[in-house]
Parts: C-alpha cells; structure tokens; sequence
C-alpha cells in the first residue's frame, strides 16, 4: 500500500496553568490509501489536537514542540497558510464533529459546496456537481435540498452535507472527528456505511475519530488507542478488539453498553404514571409557505409503575423528548390524560402544579445547558429544596450527601459548572434533580454525548441510586444498548406513536415491529463479541 500519512513522535504543548503540560505527547502513527485507521480514547485524550496538527488548524495558544508530520512525501508542519489552504479540501479534508458550528447558518448548502469547489479553482461546473455530490451521500431529492439552510435539516442531514463537502474535490485523506456520536444509531450506521463505501471507491485514507469500541468494529482496519496524549497500543482492529492488551484500551471496551439484555425480575403493578389519549401536535410552515400539522405524540399510551424503569427508545423525532415533557409540563398537549398515583395533571393550573414539582423531577440531555454558569454548584442544588420550605441549613447538608452520593467531592459545593467535565456535571444534575426527593425520575438522553467510559459511571450510578431509593424512572434514549442495561421495559417510538413495548428481554430477543428490528440491526457492532463475554460465554 502507498503510505499516505506519517505522524512521528509528535508532541504539543499545553498552555502553562493545563491539567498536564502537552495535549500530545511522542506520538507516532502512519495511515496508507484505502486503509481506515480509527484513533480511540476519551475527551481530553489528545484525538482531536492530532487531527487539528495535521490538517493546520491547531489553535495558536497550542505549539508544536518536536516531531514531523509528513503528508504525500511532504513535511506539513511549518507550511505557510497559503500554502495550506491550497492542500486542504484538495488533497486533505475534515468532517467536524458538530455540523451546526461547521456550516454557515446564513448560507444555502448547495451554495456551501459549491464555494469549496470554487476556492480550488473548480467553479466552471459547480453548481451543476451539487446535486451530484449530496446524491452521492445518499440525501433524497439533492435539487431541493441544495436550497435549504442547514437549520433546516436534520442532523444526519447535516453531517451527510458535511461529508458532501468535503469529498467534494475527492481528496486522497478524510479526517473524521466524532461526526456519528450525538446520531440516531440508524443515521450512525448510514453514515458509517456511507464513508466506508465512499472510501472504498475512491481508495481514499480515512483517519476516524471515537470514542465507541462499537463504532471501530463496523468500519476499522487498524486502531490506534490515546490517553493522556499518548498511543498506549496500536495495531489491527482484530487484534486490537479481540486481544486488546493495555489495562486502558480492556477498560474502555468493557464499557461499552453490548445491547445484551438479560431477564430482569418482575415488576409488581403499582402504577404511578399512566398516560392516556395525549396528543400534542406542532404547525409547521407559515409566512410563504403552505401550513403543515405535525402530530408529534398519538397513540402513546403506556403505564409506569413503583420502582420500574421505562426506556423510550426511538430516533430523533420520534417524540420521546415531546412525550416527557408533557409530563412535567415544559410542553402542553392538547388532549389526553396524565395521571400520576391517579391524579390527572393536565388540567392543573400552574398554583396546582406546584405541590408534584418537587415530586417529578427531569435530568436533561446537554448538562451544559440545563446548570446556571453565573451560580456556584451548592447553589443550584439548594434552590429546589429551599423554594419548597426546607431550611437553607437542611438543604445544605441534603446536597452533600447527594454529592458523596453521585461520587463528587463536597468541595464542588464552591465550584462553578464550567470547572467540571461533562461527566461531572451530569452527575450534578443528577444530584440537582435527587435533592427534591422526587418519586418520578425523568432522565432525557442523560448519556448520549457522554465517552462509553463516563456513560458506563453515569449508568451504574443510576442503576445504584434507584435501588437504594426506590426510584421509579421514565429513561429516553436513541441507543438501544443503553436501554438494554438499564430498563426493565422498552417503549419502542416512531412518529409520534408507540409500535412496540414490552420487557426488556423480549423486546431484544424477539422483536416484533420491523422499526424496533430496524433499529436493533443499527446497533454499531452488533456482530462484535466482546473477549470479556467471550471468555464467559
């Protein structure tokens, strides 16, 4: 094979004041045409800071301190930025991991690619290869969707666009950073499925960037694992999967969530959320356009009862968010009845509420966005118990129990949200949302842009929490491995509507709706035995 890419005993400094003193450290890789190397390892790993090295886009408050990377025969690192420019989207090109902050939100994305195409000195045709292009990443009706702006597509909309464009002058190296880890698992093995065939047609060099074991055993040939800045094992992704040797690279694979659901112990009835008729739906449209009504929830009845965890599973858009929110009246539907321990909330008024406030308590998705950054942490959990009559000395020492209880110092109590990761500060609002002593925990996709190792803390702790007090909790996900962990039953949505609920086990193991097999043949490595199952099977 003709080698594409060689990094050699690379090492990037850090700002003084950093947690360590280089983001990499004597890193050494290669990458040939045609070959797909995954780099693996958690946030602050250094994966991103490589890819950013070789592309040229390194920050400037980051210097490289030593080492060569060297593209087509060429040395990159001291390239002038003109000289850059010239070889990226040309020769080289980036997938980033949010295509929102990639793409112009004020420009139409047929405009987008054909600009690319037009810096390089390919605008004769351009505007004629968009629709090509999008047609082939697989996006329906490429003419039409040429015109749209990125807000009005979907995420896996976007990323395909993204993709779109930077194949767009067929360059020899893809660098993908995480573009699959906030996707539907089905958008997820589209667009795995896609860079792989792309890749194989064009005999390109992909370098792809995750953090999800699963993820290297659908498209790696090698793998490269990253901690701490450094490569602690490389090699084929056989070898790597199958006989991983380094405690990192073992500890990172067992915590994938396997999608294995065992028989869990049946849950006596005892309903405390049921949840009947309710239908929320949403107009769409307007102004120059024609009016549509979107049914977001219908037909989504089910019961949750005392202690049980319920997994609503489905893509983005399916109306598990829509559904949760109804219950705790962020959204209102306009029929249905939600009965918590038989009382109808729906046609409470906002004085009604108050008193099951502090009864149903919600743990959001993006933990960056649901804490105060202005309000010190102690604050945040205090306020709750303290606007419901606790005294502010109770509620102080309730949420320092609650942070030995989600595995924080108690010294956090005087820290501010940005000074945690993202890990840490799901488990703050985690505590956040305990401290109300809530009988229903609703937690929304409390996992999805975790890494697989701090989801695995975050999993368990759960799990710990609800055994020792006795939550019952509504749990939405889009990773069905996820539920297979943590639920006892799954509640299967698409459109608006539950098409299959069942236990845990049965749903997995003999599924009937093809939705619920669709997504469970998503499943990223599904095929994959993990050596720790292996070992015991």
């Amino acid at each position: 094979m003709t080698r594409l890419l060689t990094v050699d005993s690379l090492t990037v400094a850090l700002p003084q004041g950093a947690d360590r003193p280089h983001a990499v450290e004597d890193l050494s890789l290669h990458l040939d045409a045609g070959e797909i190397l995954c780099v693996v390892g958690e946030s602050g790993s250094g994966k991103s800071i490589t890819a950013n090295t070789v592309m040229g886009l390194l920050p400037k408050t980051l210097k490289v301190k030593t080492g060569t990377v060297t593209f087509e025969g060429e040395p990159m690192l001291g390239l002038s930025a003109e000289a850059l420019r010239s070889r990226r989207g040309r020769r080289m090109a980036m997938v980033f991991q949010e295509p929102m902050t990639a793409l112009n939100p004020l420009m139409r994305v047929g405009d987008q690619i054909a600009e690319a195409l037009q810096v390089h000195g390919k605008g004769g045709d351009a505007r004629a290869r968009v629709p090509e292009l999008l047609a082939a990443v697989n996006l329906p009706d490429p003419a039409s969707l040429a015109k749209m702006h990125p807000f009005r597509l979907s995420g896996g909309q976007r990323q395909r666009v993204m993709i779109a464009m930077a194949l767009a002058l067929e360059p020899a190296l893809l660098i993908a950073d995480e573009p699959t880890t906030a996707l539907d698992v089905t958008t997820q093995m589209q667009i795995l499925r896609l860079i792989r065939e792309i890749q194989a047609r064009k005999g390109m060099g992909v370098m792809f960037i995750t953090h999800d074991f699963g993820v290297v055993a659908e498209i790696a040939d090698r793998v490269a694992v990253m901690q701490h800045g450094r490569i602690v094992e490389q090699g084929p992704a056989a070898e790597i999967l199958n006989a991983p040797q380094h405690p990192y690279t073992r500890k990172l694979i067992a915590a994938v969530p396997h999608g294995d659901a065992a028989e869990k112990a049946e849950i006596r009835p005892a309903p405390v959320l049921v949840m009947k008729g309710v239908e929320k739906t949403y107009q769409r449209g307007g102004w120059f356009g024609a009016k549509a009504v979107v049914r977001a929830v219908h037909n989504a009845d089910f019961t949750l009862n005392k202690g049980e965890t319920l997994g609503l599973v489905g893509e983005s858009g399916s109306g598990k968010s829509t559904l949760a929110r109804c219950v705790v009246r962020l959204v209102e539907p306009e029929k249905g009845e939600i009965l918590f321990h038989g009382k109808d909330l729906r046609p409470l008024s906002r004085q009604g509420w108050l008193p099951y406030r502090k009864r149903i308590q919600m743990v959001f998705q993006d933990p960056y966005a649901s804490l105060n950054p202005r309000r010190k942490v102690g604050d945040a959990i205090t306020e709750g118990p303290i606007t419901h009559g606790v005294s502010a000395a109770e509620a102080r020492e309730r949420a320092l129990d609650l942070l030995r209880l989600v595995k924080l110092d108690p010294s956090a109590m005087e820290r501010y949200p940005h000074e945690f990761s993202g890990g840490q500060r799901q488990r703050i609002g985690l505590a956040r949302a305990l401290a109300m002593q809530p009988e229903l925990l609703i937690a929304d996709e409390p996992v999805s842009a975790l890494d697989v190792s701090v989801q695995a803390q975050v999993l368990d702790l759960l799990a710990e929490i609800r055994q020792r007090l006795g939550l019952t909790m509504l749990f939405i996900t889009h990773d069905l491995r996820v539920a297979a962990q943590i639920c006892d039953r799954i509640a299967v949505m698409q459109r608006g509507a539950i098409v299959e609920l069942g236990p845990t086990a049965q749903v997995f193991g003999a599924p009937q709706h093809a939705y619920t097999r669709a997504l469970l043949d998503s499943i990223p490595g599904r095929d994959w035995t993990p050596p720790a199952l292996a070992e015991t099977a």
